[in-house]
């Protein structure tokens, strides 16, 4: 099991790696040249998003399944559990007064009230843009069925690149998205033989696709254009993923129709 793991450990290990190095740097900077950096990693992560959200193909399911996933996300409350993950964590691991951390969140924007911590804030962000894209998926799939690593090697290097730019913008709490890394791709790595047979080229298609939306509400936080509770709409990924499914059935109910 460990072998076939190999992969996503490495993907975890670029993380904390990356995270360390963002952490080192930003202590060596000013408050001004921090927001410089959050500004970049928001416009990085606005460009990533753009990427794959525009490969979308049937924009109509992307638009339903962002409206009913963010509406079950609210009603769930995912946002909030997950922040509350980051705040154990935090206390786990953390070291940082209530106060400064509050006062950090609203001056980042950070989504929800105003004991949202950086590190919650870091942590929640961070799981979501390096588990939403089709290299996860794909990837893991190539890992679990092939013992091919190539692709979580890739996204490794990435993740690593890009956990030095959200760590030195957000803080420690974007190293602890390894966790998140390790459960999401190691549930895809070690089930991959029971579930590729129902994942197509369309499905990985509008995954990336609802996934890059999700990537551009992250941007949109980080450039402090409005404050999104992006996690609220993670059902999103589930709702896609039933419509892709259940495409056959609903081109033929529209034919019928028509």
């Amino acid at each position: 099991m460990l072998a076939i793991m190999i992969g996503t450990i490495v993907n975890c290990i670029a993380i904390i790696v990356g995270s360390l190095l963002g952490i080192l740097f930003a202590r060596k900077i000013s408050e001004d040249l921090s927001d410089v950096i959050r500004s970049a990693a928001g416009i990085v992560t606005l460009i990533i998003g753009m990427q794959m959200a525009l490969q979308v193909q049937n924009v109509i399911y992307l638009a339903l399944a962002l409206i009913i996933g963010g509406i079950l996300g609210s009603w769930w409350d995912v946002d909030g559990k997950i922040l509350a993950l980051g705040h154990f964590l935090e206390r786990r691991f953390g070291t940082a007064s209530r106060t400064a951390v509050a006062t950090e969140a609203a001056a980042q924007g950070t989504p929800g009230d105003g004991n949202n911590s950086r590190f919650a804030y870091a942590f929640l962000n961070s799981s979501v843009l390096f588990c939403v894209g089709a290299m996860a998926i794909v990837g893991s799939f190539k890992a679990g069925t092939e013992g091919d690593y190539t692709m979580l090697y890739t996204k490794s290097v990435l993740d690593g690149f890009m956990s030095i730019v959200f760590a030195a913008a957000m803080g420690i709490g974007t190293a602890f998205s390894a966790l998140s890394i390790l459960v999401y791709q190691g549930l895809l790595t070690l089930g991959s033989q029971y579930i590729k047979q129902w994942v197509s080229p369309q499905m990985i298609t509008e995954l990336t696709a609802t996934g890059g939306a999700l990537i551009l509400m992250i941007a949109i936080n980080l450039l402090r254009l409005r404050s999104l509770k992006t996690a609220n709409y993670l059902p999103a990924i589930v709702v896609i993923v039933a419509f892709i499914l259940a495409d056959p059935i609903i081109v033929r109910i529209a034919a019928f129709i028509v």
